[in-house]
């Protein structure tokens, strides 16, 4: 079952959101966003609705396609190879909410590893797993089956890894190495209100900052120096279908995508935020977003639109 299926029956929380999705823009790219264009067209056949991303050295990005288990690599000619493809469940599970086997969050590390985020509704696949080059993927830590792990994020300093679960409203730290995972951060600003809770996760400055789909909202979870949680803070609010974000460099800015509206948020230190791209610029159901130097990269599912899964790309200006 696809996710635009799920959001459809979900209609008491997005009616209000979905209802102007595919209604004309009223703008496009606003600085410091600039020159917005889309790498590649991803086939929605195929079963190509990115998900999530992580920017390689050579400026290729790695992506996650949501529901065909498969972890690729798209070059900046918008040409794409499938890295692996994830083991499938039995054929009588159910992944909480979505139903289908989820593929959510990638990151790498500097040895060229990358890790993800598979939720399949059952205990032996649903987890944290890895992809060492050359390799095969492997699964490094469980969770839950009722788990649905979503956002991952990577400490560069200590190199453990958060997930943000969607379903039960928690923020999960999973070792370097691997091993058990246990539930770093929970709470009601994590829960979900009708679909889907704690989405995005990003590390800054000793802090986990993770959003909130149902919500709206931006949150910043303090790492003690214990290595535990602190209270979470509300950053900002206000940002309807929020998926995932990405800072761009410039103090606790945020560029955040807002999965139902098509558009692309950049919001403030002081948590006010305005759109810098929108449909007009591309953008089909943006999931995530990536900044390297002065390119961002947004990967659009189209979950909703149903046209064009694409990745696309805009160059950052600084002095704005």
């Amino acid at each position: 079952m696809r996710i635009s299926t799920l959001l459809q029956a979900s209609a008491v929380a997005l009616t209000a959101v979905t209802a102007g999705v595919l209604t004309a823009p009223a703008h496009a790219s606003t600085p410091p966003l600039t020159t917005p264009q889309v790498v590649a067209h991803l086939d929605l056949a195929q079963g190509r609705q990115p998900e999530n991303l992580t920017v390689l050295p050579n400026g290729n990005t790695v992506v996650t396609f949501a529901f065909s288990r498969q972890i690729a690599e798209i070059d900046c000619h918008g040409a794409v190879r499938i890295l692996a493809t994830l083991p499938a469940p039995a054929a009588d599970a159910a992944t909480p909410v979505l139903k289908s086997p989820f593929l959510g969050g990638v990151v790498r590390d500097d040895s060229g590893t990358l890790y993800f985020a598979y939720a399949t509704g059952t205990a032996d696949l649903t987890g944290i797993w890895k992809l060492a080059p050359g390799g095969t993927p492997q699964r490094i830590a469980a969770l839950p089956a009722d788990a649905l792990p979503n956002g991952l994020a990577r400490d560069e300093r200590t190199g453990s890894l958060y997930a943000a679960d969607s379903v039960l409203g928690t923020v999960w730290r999973v070792p370097a190495r691997g091993g058990a995972a246990v539930p770093w951060a929970t709470g009601a600003d994590l829960k979900a209100n009708g679909f889907l809770g704690a989405n995005g996760i990003k590390i800054r400055d000793r802090a986990v900052w993770v959003s909130n789909l149902d919500n709206g909202t931006l949150l910043r979870v303090p790492v003690r120096p214990d290595g535990t949680a602190g209270p979470a803070q509300t950053v900002a609010t206000g940002l309807t279908g929020i998926d995932d974000f990405a800072f761009t460099g410039r103090g606790n800015q945020v560029l955040a995508a807002l999965n139902s509206s098509n558009q692309i948020a950049l919001v403030a230190d002081n948590g006010t935020h305005t759109i810098v791209l929108n449909q007009a610029d591309g953008l089909q159901n943006p999931t995530s977003v990536a900044v390297q130097g002065d390119r961002v990269w947004v990967a659009d599912a189209a979950y909703l639109t149903q046209q064009d899964p694409n990745l696309l790309t805009a160059r950052l200006l600084r002095n704005n």
